[in-house]
C-alpha cells in the first residue's frame, strides 16, 4: 500500500487549503480549480475562500459582513469591489457644471470607505484658516438583491442619512447610474427609468390612475439594462392595438420623465498622482492661502517639460490649461547650504496668513519655516525664453522661488512682491485633513 504524500495539497487541512487559497488571485484560483475535481468545491466555497479573500484585501477598510446586509455572495462582492476599489481618491469634473443651482458646486470629488458603502464628498476650500469643507455627493452600494444601487445629494445636506443607515426612498436623494469609461474616467447621470417608476407607484399608493394601458415592464432582472426594457416597450406599443394612441401616450410619458430631470450628466477624471514621492516631492494636490487671504486648492504635475502649478477651481475652466500659477523647465533643487542673495530673498518675504490670524494680531505658526531645498520657477504671466530677444521684458517680473521645507511641504512666491504662498496637504494616508468637527 501506498503511503500518502505528506507534501501533496490534498494532504493539508481544510483550513489550511483555504488559507493558502486566499493568497492567489481570482485567475490562479479559477486555474487551480481546473487541476481536478475535487478542488473545483473547495475554489468554489463562498463562506470560507472567497470571504478570507475579501477580508483579507479589504477587511482593514470596510466591514465585508456588512455589505448587502450580509445576504450576498462574497465571490460577487469581491468582483464589485475590486470594480470599484480604483474610486478611492480624488476626481475631478470635466468642464464646467450644467446642473440649476445658483452655486456653482465644488469640482473636486474625493471617495473613501464606509461601512458597506463607497462615499463620494465634494471637497471645497473654508474660509476658516487651513480647514477643508467636505459635503456628501453620491453613496455607492450593493442591495440585499445584489444589485447596484446609487444615490446622489444634489445639494450635499444629508450626511447623516446618507452615509448612516439606508433608508433611500425617503430622502430627497437622486437615483444615479455611474458609468465607467475606463480606469480614469466616470460619468454620473440620473436613472430616470427608476424615478419616473417610483413616481407612478407612489402616486397608484395614493389611489391614482395613471390612466395608461401601454405594455410596460416595472423591473428587470438584475443586470439588464434600462434602454432594453424601453426598447421592448416601444416595439410592444407598435404591435399592439390601438398603437398609434400608444405612441402618443408613450411620448408624453417620455416628456414628462425629462420634466422630472434634477441631475445633469457630469463626468469627472481622476487625479491620479495626488500625492508627492521622493522623485516628485511638490506632486500632489496642496492648500495654500492666496495673496487675497482665501484659501485655494493646487495641483502640482510633472511631465516631460517639466512642473506646473494650476489651481484646482480653475480646471474645469475653458482656458485653464494655459493657465498655470508658476511652472519650470528645469526642476532641479539648490541644496543647502544656498548662497547669499538666496537666504535675503527668503527673509525679506512675508508668509501669508489666514484672515482670523490677521484680526486677532495674532502670529499664524509656521511649522514649514526651515528651508531645506529651494527651486527656481516662473510665473503664469510671461514666458522667459533665453536668447529670445523681446520674449519678456522684465525677467524680474516673472521669476520666482520654491521653498521647500523640512516637513516635506513647501511655499513658492515671485520677486515681483514680498509674499510666500505656503502650501500644506489636502490629504495624507488616504484621510483629508483639517476637516471641522461640525461637519
Amino acid at each position: 500500500m501506498a503511503e500518502p504524500n505528506l507534501n501533496s495539497f490534498s494532504a493539508f487541512p481544510e483550513d489550511v487549503q483555504f488559507c493558502i487559497l486566499s493568497f492567489l488571485s481570482p485567475t490562479e484560483i479559477a486555474n487551480f480549480a481546473c487541476t481536478s475535481k475535487r478542488y473545483a468545491p473547495l475554489c468554489q466555497n463562498d463562506s470560507k475562500l472567497w470571504y478570507s479573500l475579501c477580508d483579507r484585501r479589504w477587511g482593514s477598510k470596510t466591514q465585508i459582513n456588512k455589505w448587502g446586509d450580509g445576504q450576498i455572495s462574497y465571490k460577487l462582492l469581491y468582483k464589485t469591489l475590486n470594480k470599484w476599489e480604483n474610486l478611492i481618491g480624488f476626481w475631478r469634473r470635466c468642464g464646467q457644471s450644467q446642473q440649476k443651482e445658483t452655486v456653482k458646486p465644488p469640482s473636486l470629488v474625493f471617495f473613501e470607505w464606509g461601512s458597506s458603502f463607497l462615499s463620494g464628498w465634494r471637497v471645497s476650500p473654508s474660509q476658516n484658516a487651513y480647514c477643508v469643507i467636505k459635503s456628501p455627493f453620491l453613496l455607492i452600494s450593493i442591495s440585499p438583491e445584489g444589485e447596484i444601487v446609487n444615490y446622489l445629494d444634489p445639494e450635499g445636506q444629508n450626511k447623516n442619512k446618507l452615509f448612516g443607515d439606508l433608508g433611500y426612498l425617503d430622502m430627497d436623494v437622486v437615483p444615479v447610474n455611474v458609468n465607467f469609461i475606463g480606469d480614469s474616467h466616470f460619468s454620473v447621470e440620473e436613472n430616470m427609468n427608476f424615478a419616473y417608476r417610483r413616481s407612478l407607484s407612489s402616486g397608484n399608493l395614493k389611489g391614482e390612475d395613471s390612466g395608461e394601458d401601454i405594455v410596460s415592464v416595472a423591473s428587470g432582472s438584475p443586470g439588464s439594462l434600462p434602454e432594453t426594457l424601453e426598447i421592448y416597450q416601444y416595439y410592444a406599443n407598435r404591435m399592439s392595438p390601438g398603437a398609434d394612441r400608444a405612441i402618443r401616450r408613450q411620448r408624453r410619458r417620455e416628456k414628462e420623465k425629462q420634466g422630472k430631470k434634477r441631475w445633469e450628466t457630469e463626468h469627472f477624471l481622476k487625479i491620479v498622482d495626488s500625492s508627492p514621492t521622493l522623485d516628485r516631492p511638490l506632486q500632489g494636490l496642496w492648500k495654500g492661502i492666496c495673496e487675497d487671504r482665501k484659501m485655494e486648492f493646487y495641483l502640482v504635475a510633472y511631465d516631460e517639460f517639466g512642473i506646473s502649478c494650476r489651481r484646482v477651481g480653475d480646471l474645469s475652466e475653458r482656458h485653464s490649461r494655459s493657465t498655470p500659477v508658476f511652472w519650470t523647465s528645469d526642476p532641479t533643487f539648490i541644496e543647502f547650504p544656498f548662497p547669499t542673495e538666496e537666504e535675503y530673498l527668503y527673509d525679506t518675504r512675508i508668509h501669508i496668513q489666514p484672515p482670523e490670524a490677521a484680526n486677532l494680531d495674532w502670529d499664524f505658526p509656521i511649522e514649514n519655516d526651515a528651508v531645506s531645498r529651494i527651486m527656481y520657477i516662473n510665473s503664469s504671466y510671461d514666458l522667459v525664453i533665453l536668447g529670445v530677444e523681446g520674449a519678456s521684458m522684465n525677467p524680474w517680473r516673472v521669476e520666482g522661488r520654491v521653498w521647500q521645507y523640512r516637513n516635506g511641504t513647501f511655499g513658492f512666491g515671485f520677486l515681483r512682491n514680498h509674499f510666500i504662498v505656503d502650501l500644506k496637504h489636502i490629504a495624507k494616508n488616504g484621510c483629508l485633513l483639517d476637516i471641522p468637527g461640525d461637519l
